[in-house]
């Protein structure tokens, strides 16, 4: 689908310079001089670099759908993620690097959605929070309740998280996928 180069928001997936490219930041400026233009901030959606691009509006760019779709995570083989399409049953190898560091929070059976162009996959996203087990927890330390001081604790996965002083180890708290932080106490 074809937009002007001025109609390009945060987030559009274009075709530009024979890449796909995702728009990260977008600004719209009005020189004293000359036509108007959309600075934009443009991140490869295969290899993440990145590049600033003005686009005027008289210019058209494609402006590109991905497909998402669902799939379950099935296990780790060597450094590659197997998944499974929850409608056709097809298995989808993913290298461990395409996952990244939230590989770590992936649990069997656990749903996940993958972003495809033309049946490659470009992205993917896990749910935003996992419960997890405490595997161990420094303990409390007198004098530090008045505050709302944070304690190191070890989770199952073996990811290192700040916690509250009255969780201990063996309890399970959920998590933020996101940005790796303590959300609450899972019941």
């Amino acid at each position: 689908m074809k937009i002007n180069g001025n109609e390009i928001r945060p987030g559009n997936v274009i075709e530009h310079n024979g890449g796909l490219w995702v728009a990260v930041k977008t600004n719209h400026v009005k020189p004293g001089k000359g036509g108007a233009f959309n600075q934009v901030e443009l991140k490869n959606a295969i290899d993440g670099t990145k590049l600033n691009e003005r686009f005027r509006a008289s210019e058209t760019v494609e402006r590109v759908r991905l497909e998402q779709k669902d799939f379950t995570y099935l296990y780790a083989q060597d450094d590659m993620l197997i998944f499974m399409n929850s409608e056709t049953y097809d298995q989808l190898e993913l290298s461990q690097d395409f996952v990244g560091d939230r590989a770590a929070f992936l649990k069997d059976g656990m749903t996940v959605t993958v972003e495809l162009y033309e049946e490659k996959p470009i992205g993917i996203s896990l749910p935003d929070q996992v419960t997890l087990e405490i595997a161990e927890a420094d303990p409390v330390v007198k004098g530090q309740t008045q505050s709302s001081s944070y304690k190191p604790a070890v989770l199952e996965n073996g990811i290192r998280i700040l916690v509250p002083p009255f969780i201990g180890a063996g309890e399970k708290i959920i998590v933020d996928t996101n940005d790796i932080t303590y959300v609450s106490r899972a019941n």
